[in-house]
């Protein structure tokens, strides 16, 4: 039975203790709880994993991190009202999410594929490309670029023996382009090197296959291989930091150590796939960041960010004159370094989203870029525009786009150094029908898809420079479109690394969103088609 949470009544009685007597309870139970936590954590242990942990000590390391490096330990006091108590506790946990999870799992394919495959590679193979997609994408965007990979590539051997330029071209618009080639480059290695057979422990998965992290090589080592190792991706943080009112930033070194250690310990290993895919769906569907559903949670009884809000709405019921200090995490000397800092008070409108604390990302760098659409409108075949190849590494490695130059934001010179660049691919062009797209005019929205809304009176005035603007993960893009169409001219192109394409074949190339959202400007501006203003802004991946 899924214990239940303390009654108002309760903690109204355990308020009104002198502030002493609290103090008092808190560190006898600090001393008692840390050694149980020892324990539990000892007796929870996978046969291979490296956890062993006690209250104080972080055992386990956050990617990145450089292998042999010695354990941290905390010189700050962690309180045990941040950890599980005792077995009996995990295994509520555990039964808890994974009964909920027997009911609620949603239908996704690569659930479907793994269950359904007895070959272990096989199996194996399915996980790794679904996690490997679904890192920083929406599970709804995967489902169709999972569905039409495993069609064409079913097998580890099939992608290993795929150019790259196919890859790219399925890959294009899910974003974060070198996963796509690393997952293929980790496909030929297996192949290679290792006969076929995917490594079956998250250490080995993790030393010995490029591209894959901590989290994908537990998440691989448990789905497929059975083995009881924790995962920590977002939905895991958010759902840990708030089941144990972890309030310091997750991102660093030391509350990062800390959840990979309570992953560990909570981890079921009976079945840990399930156990962390359950963790892992808790966090996408109920524990959301924001308006979380805690009256479906399956372990809200055992969830110390509910049982603060509980409290803090018990507080303000009362109409105390003073408030009382009634969080439960009290270490002997200190600031709890799991807490939230005293800088961070705690927002009643929130209520559990104050958990975990939002991490302050860097703003993107901005860069400024001269791009030009150079069409053969009356080429054999079709009208046909110029790509070029971008580098096999960097940003957006491999991938096709419009012939473009780095500018300053001013845009002086820009011109002059994009004609430059446009004849060292398709030789001598006429300057002079190089054009910066003329005015748009709109009314109402654009939405990314392109389609525009009616058009009414010319406002060129309020946006005389058009331009697209795409945000990738660090990098906010500028480009300055270009158009030259040709009359009755075939350049010939110098180099190689450049193709002509068809506008149809154009849509099915292994082009990025930004490269789409140009072109449907440039097309935007042809003759006979309506006008739009197209400044997009679009989170987009990269790298």
């Amino acid at each position: 039975m899924t214990p239940r949470v303390p009654r108002l009544s309760s903690l109204w009685a355990i308020m009104k203790k002198p502030q002493a007597a609290v103090g008092r309870r808190c560190r006898k139970q600090a001393s008692s709880l840390a050694g149980r936590e020892k324990h539990a954590l000892s007796s929870n242990q996978a046969p291979d994993g490296p956890c062993t942990a006690r209250a104080g000590t972080i055992p386990e390391f956050p990617a990145g991190l450089a292998k042999g490096q010695e354990k941290v330990v905390l010189q700050a006091p962690v309180s045990p009202y941040h950890l599980f108590r005792d077995t009996a506790e995990i295994t509520v946990f555990r039964e808890s999410l994974l009964s909920w999870y027997d009911q609620e799992k949603r239908d996704l394919p690569w659930r479907r594929q793994a269950e359904g495959e007895v070959d272990l590679d096989r199996r194996a193979y399915a996980v790794w490309v679904s996690e490997v997609m679904l890192q920083q994408t929406q599970v709804a965007t995967v489902i169709n670029y999972y569905t039409r990979w495993m069609q064409k590539w079913p097998t580890l051997q099939d992608l290993a023996s795929a150019s790259l330029e196919e890859v790219n071209q399925l890959w294009a618009g899910l974003g974060y382009y070198s996963r796509g080639r690393r997952l293929q480059e980790g496909a030929r290695k297996v192949v290679e090197e290792l006969g076929g057979h995917v490594p079956h422990t998250a250490e080995t998965l993790q030393r010995l296959l490029p591209g894959v992290g901590r989290y994908t090589a537990g998440a691989i080592a448990s789905i497929a291989f059975g083995q009881a190792t924790g995962v920590v991706d977002g939905n895991v943080v958010r759902v840990l930091c708030r089941v144990r009112a972890i309030g310091a930033d997750p991102s660093s070194t030391l509350v990062s150590q800390q959840l990979w250690s309570l992953a560990q310990q909570l981890v079921d290993p009976a079945r840990p796939g399930d156990f962390n895919q359950a963790a892992m769906e808790l966090g996408a569907t109920v524990c959301t960041p924001q308006r979380p559903l805690c009256s479906q949670c399956p372990v809200q009884s055992l969830c110390r960010a509910r049982q603060k809000v509980e409290r803090e709405q018990l507080l303000a019921s009362q109409s105390l004159l003073g408030r009382l200090d009634v969080e439960e995490c009290a270490p002997n000397i200190g600031q709890c370094q799991l807490c939230a800092p005293p800088t961070e008070p705690w927002d009643q409108t929130l209520g559990v989203a104050n958990f975990p604390r939002k991490v302050s990302r860097r703003p993107p760098r901005e860069e400024c870029s001269a791009i030009c659409v150079l069409e053969q409108p009356r080429a054999l075949g079709g009208a046909q525009v110029l790509l070029v190849q971008r580098p096999n590494s960097g940003l957006l490695a491999g991938l096709w786009e419009f012939p473009s130059v780095t500018v300053e934001p001013s845009g002086q010179c820009q011109r002059k150094a994009l004609l430059q660049e446009l004849q060292s691919w398709a030789g001598p062009l006429p300057a002079t029908r190089l054009q910066h797209l003329g005015q748009v005019t709109e009314h109402g929205g654009v939405r990314d898809d392109g389609f525009c809304g009616h058009i009414r009176r010319p406002i060129s005035a309020l946006w005389p420079s058009p331009q697209v603007v795409h945000t990738f993960s660090h990098i906010k893009l500028t480009y300055q479109v270009y158009g030259l169409a040709l009359e009755r001219q075939t350049p010939v192109t110098t180099q190689s690394g450049a193709r002509w394409l068809t506008r149809e074949e154009f849509h099915t190339a292994a082009v990025s969103t930004a490269m789409k959202k140009v072109f449907r400007m440039y097309e935007g501006q042809q003759p006979g088609t309506c006008k739009i203003r197209y400044k997009l802004c679009k989170k987009s991946s990269i790298v």
